[in-house]
């Protein structure tokens, strides 16, 4: 059983800058799927940027430029630097990890495992 906690959410003024970590735990391989998620108030969840098994990644059009995913294998713990933060990025993010493929999508029905989330809140 993957466990996955997240931590480094908290609140920032637009412009501002965050690091959301992710540690995993409970699975003894390192090299599996893993992302950042989130949701705004009143809207569904959303995929943000993903981390492939041999180290692609992706990212949603929204966060281009501005987020950076990485992942420490040997630590197991998955990164997420934000920068040039928005009110609109606003949002409780969840890390997740996909277990038995090995590609990375941005779709939230492909990853087997959830943290409990983060909150992140930008104001204006």
């Amino acid at each position: 059983q993957v466990q996955l906690v997240e931590s480094g959410g908290g609140s920032v003024q637009a412009g501002g800058s965050l690091r959301l970590s992710c540690a995993a735990s409970g699975y003894t391989g390192s090299h599996y799927p893993m992302g950042w998620f989130r949701r705004a108030p009143g809207k569904e969840r959303e995929g943000v940027a993903v981390f492939g098994c041999l180290g692609s990644t992706k990212y949603a059009t929204s966060v281009k430029g501005r987020f950076t995913i990485s992942k420490d294998n040997d630590k197991n713990t998955l990164h997420l630097e934000m920068n040039s933060l928005k009110p609109e990025d606003t949002a409780m993010y969840y890390c997740a990890a996909r277990m038995g493929i090995c590609s990375a999508t941005l779709e939230e029905s492909d990853y087997n495992y959830w943290g409990p989330g983060t909150q992140v809140t930008v104001s204006s």
